[in-house]
């Protein structure tokens, strides 16, 4: 008998054969299904095959026996085989598919290999290539070696399995008796009429679910959920997030709103008691309340106020939520990279949470909150997510009727919530959120409605926050806070005149925890002591730059409001460099420089001045406050007015202010951001502005006659009627 070396071959060759086998004598023979037959033998020699002899019908081969050498017997021998006998006796009574007789056996065996060949034969863990390689060594010594190193790892392993097993056993009984005393406990329980706590616990659950005032379509999921909370081990980690979840399910206001009655008048009262002026704004809310009083049930708009800071957006929201008598929730958007944060995480995740939008609406406790977004266009947008995406579906009046939370994954009606957002500027907003919005601006504000806004609401806000009485410790003088104004802050909104009506209060404050408690008048030199050197220069400034010819004002818009831009032109010998420009301009205003020299050179001779100059001259055009980037085309005119006043020695009229693009055959065309650069101009003392005539429509709309004041407003169509405004006469 030979072994196979591929067991999985079905008809093997002399080549698929092991060269050593074994002289075997045949006991039994027993037929098995398959036309197999089952042979008993027993080995009596080792041999070696020296030729094949035929292959067909059978394999025939010569053979040799293999001469076995038994060692001398050592006391180190003797105590190998007695070790050997010892480990196979250990496995024999581990092991339950072995019989004891085995062990008998093994023991009554003095020649080492003789005894390696039993054991061999006996250990059913050796696999077949184990087996053939004992088979194949002759020395009884070498294979009593190997058979000792299979015994102790099978032992080893063997240990193993029995601690495994036992581990187990015990875990599984304590399992069972803890199951057993669970029953046990809950039978005494029933017995006594007391129930089960978590089972306490499901009751609760179920009663707030059905109470919540849910759809047919979100109370069959959540009941689905909650029978199979019940069903679930209290130890299984699945329980807690079912749990959280469920408990979302039934804190959701779905069907309880403020149920407060729309009152016109009233809510006019609020608004003009909270905020001064912003009368757009309030009539746009004012006729959603009036809708809203004659038809109750009436989808949210999507209201979004665009202004500088300190304007009043973020006030204005809590106003409108007090003059409707609802519930106010307020999320900021800035910096919000993962649209998870709109649309929550997928139950799936460890710690997974509701989106901010219905997390705001558990904080609020009703479906009809007044619910602002701030910041909107300071939404991140990269790799990690698109959260302005996201909110497509939220502030979609036609879509937000069935808002599906990635965590609940149940819709959720959001149509009558009041959606308020904010943005300092709308450029970064993608189109398609802008498009679901109706924009409404907030611009900054005159110096009288700042001084009255002071009054009515700065002062005594600050004062009263540092601990002051205003007729007892304080009292501000007008011509301070109009001070403060003009030198201390050049702002749209009110947010840094409230920081310095609160620097002077802390002063006075602490004059009276020092000991001096006596009423205080502000006035400018307490202004001045208190705060410090003015920070902006006085009306003046316009006038005085404006002395030399080349230098023209122009009026800039910026996201904190408008801006007063001086520009200035030079020329120099030369001519090799053309045109520089400096000053951060941008490339839409570095285009508009180069279409006002242009428009400049084509009508050189028309205001006497020499086309033969262009080629010997280099031309600079800057703009002051080089670390500020610049960009916009509606510093056009200003540039060939800056350009025109150095090239004819014609200086720009003083406290004269213009802005409005240029094209290269001399129109005008209208700019943006009208109301916010006239204020600008009256805050730097600008006496007179020149606008596009196409803009006229905006200044009656957004600028009221008291803003406007007895500043003059002059309407160009063309670039020569903006040098006939803006240039002194030429001298004699």
């Amino acid at each position: 008998m030979v072994s196979q070396l591929d067991p999985r071959v079905e008809t093997p060759g002399p080549a698929d054969l092991y060269e050593i086998g074994t002289v075997c004598v045949m006991h039994k023979a027993i037929r098995v299904p398959k036309e197999n037959l089952l042979l008993f033998c027993e080995g009596v020699a080792r041999i070696r095959t020296r030729e094949f002899t035929a292959t067909e019908p059978f394999l025939r081969a010569r053979v040799e026996r293999i001469v076995e050498t038994e060692p001398e017997p050592t006391a180190e021998l003797e105590a190998l085989r007695q070790n050997v006998i010892g480990l196979f006796q250990q496995i024999v009574s581990a092991s339950p598919n072995l019989s004891d007789d085995l062990a008998t056996t093994a023991a009554q065996i003095t020649e080492p290999g003789r005894l390696a060949d039993w054991v061999a034969g006996n250990l059913p863990s050796l696999s077949p290539a184990e087996r053939q390689q004992l088979l194949e060594q002759s020395d009884g010594k070498a294979r009593l070696n190997v058979i000792h190193r299979h015994l102790t790892r099978e032992l080893e392993l063997l240990e193993l399995r029995g601690r495994i097993q036992s581990q187990v056993q015990g875990q599984l009984s304590q399992s069972q008796r803890e199951f057993y005393l669970r029953e046990q406990l809950k039978a005494i329980q029933k017995e006594l009429g007391e129930g089960d706590e978590s089972s306490r616990d499901l009751e609760d659950l179920r009663k707030k679910l059905e109470a919540a005032g849910m759809s047919e379509e979100v109370k069959t999921e959540a009941m689905r959920e909650l029978n199979r909370l019940s069903r679930m081990s209290s130890a299984s980690p699945e329980y807690g997030v079912t749990r959280t979840y469920l408990e979302w399910m039934a804190n959701l206001p779905w069907s309880r709103s403020s149920g407060s009655q729309v009152d016109v008048k009233r809510a006019a009262e609020i608004l003009h008691e909270d905020h001064y002026d912003l009368e757009k704004v309030k009539d746009r809310i004012l006729d959603y309340l009036a809708v809203l009083q004659l038809r109750p049930v009436l989808k949210g708009p999507i209201l979004c106020f665009v202004g500088p800071p300190g304007v009043g957006k973020t006030s204005l929201g809590r106003s409108i939520a007090r003059a409707l008598g609802r519930k106010f929730a307020r999320i900021s958007m800035g910096g919000m990279h993962d649209e998870a944060e709109i649309r929550g995480h997928r139950r799936t995740y460890i710690g997974a949470l509701p989106g901010q939008i219905i997390q705001g609406l558990r904080r609020a406790g009703t479906n009809d909150p007044v619910f602002m977004l701030d910041e909107v266009d300071k939404l991140g947008r990269d790799f990690r997510g698109d959260p302005a995406s996201a909110l497509l579906e939220v502030l979609d009046p036609e879509q937000n009727n069935t808002f599906r939370d990635n965590y609940l994954d149940v819709p959720f009606d959001l149509s009558r919530v009041l959606f308020i957002t904010t943005a300092n500027v709308l450029d970064p907003v993608p189109d398609a959120l802008r498009d679901r919005m109706e924009i409404i601006p907030l611009e900054g504000y005159t110096e009288q409605e700042k001084v009255i806004i002071s009054f009515r609401y700065l002062i005594p806000r600050q004062t009263a926050e540092n601990g002051l009485d205003v007729e007892k410790d304080i009292h501000f003088s007008e011509e301070a806070v109009r001070f403060m104004i003009r030198r201390y802050t050049r702002e749209a909104g009110m947010r840094n005149l409230e920081r310095e009506i609160g620097t002077i209060c802390r002063k006075q404050a602490r004059r009276i925890a020092e000991g001096v408690r006596e009423m205080v008048e502000v006035t400018q030199e307490l202004v001045e002591r208190d705060l410090g050197a003015p920070r902006f220069r006085t009306d003046t400034e316009v006038a005085e730059r404006t002395r030399r010819p080349g230098v023209a004002v122009g009026l800039a818009w910026t996201p904190v409001g408008g801006d007063v831009l001086f520009i200035e032109a030079g020329r120099m010998p030369g001519g090799s460099k053309g045109l520089i420009m400096t000053g951060q301009l941008g490339p839409v205003m570095q285009e508009s420089v180069q279409a006002a020299l242009t428009w400049v050179r084509a009508n050189a001779t028309r205001y006497g001045i020499d086309p033969d100059l262009f080629k010997t001259s280099d031309i600079h055009i800057h703009v002051p406050a080089g670390a500020i980037p610049k960009d916009g085309p509606s510093a056009g005119i200003t540039m060939a007015s800056a350009l025109l006043s150095m090239l004819t020695d014609r200086c720009v009229r003083p406290n004269l202010a213009m802005t409005g693009e240029i094209t290269l055959t001399g129109q005008v065309l209208p700019v943006g951001g009208l109301k916010e650069k006239v204020l600008a101009a009256k805050r730097g003392g600008v006496r007179e502005v020149i606008l596009p005539f196409e803009n006229e429509v905006n200044v009656r709309e957004d600028l009221k006659t008291e803003q406007i004041g007895e500043m003059k407003i002059h309407y160009v169509k063309a670039m020569e009627e903006v040098v006939n405004l803006a240039l002194e006469p030429p001298k004699e």
